[in-house]
């Protein structure tokens, strides 16, 4: 029994004085010097191997008050838009009878409003 403890010892012995050994051989080999790191490409970053401009449009960067005064203008004529659809309905259910059906165009009229109104205050919010 001796004996088969011996030999488990001597494996184990040998096995964890190669695994010690590779390491410090490996290093021998090289004479101590590593090759510096190399840097990882970024997965967001342009791609190198592409010329300028055949990637897309580059990204513009505007005049903030310009954006503003578009913004703005653009949302006057929204309102009045808006307005002038509202008083067009208005009149459209003043004309039909309360106690009939309301049409499919009164219908198509109010979901109108209701995709303007939305940009409206889509436009507002900023």
């Amino acid at each position: 029994m001796e004996e088969t403890r011996r030999r488990l010892f001597f494996a184990l012995a040998g096995i964890a004085s190669a695994l010690t050994l590779e390491p410090v051989a490996s290093a021998l080999q090289t004479n101590g010097v590593r090759p510096p790191p190399q840097p990882r490409p970024s997965p967001n970053a342009p791609d190198p191997h592409v010329p300028n401009g055949m990637d897309g449009p580059r990204p513009t960067v505007g005049d903030g008050k310009a954006v503003a005064l578009a913004n703005q203008k653009e949302l006057r004529d929204d309102v009045t838009r808006l307005s002038a659809m509202v008083s067009e309905l208005r009149e459209q259910v003043n004309r039909t009878d309360s106690s009939a059906m309301l049409s499919v165009s009164l219908v198509k009229k109010a979901q109108q409003i209701e995709k303007l109104a939305k940009q409206v205050k889509d436009l507002a919010k900023g």
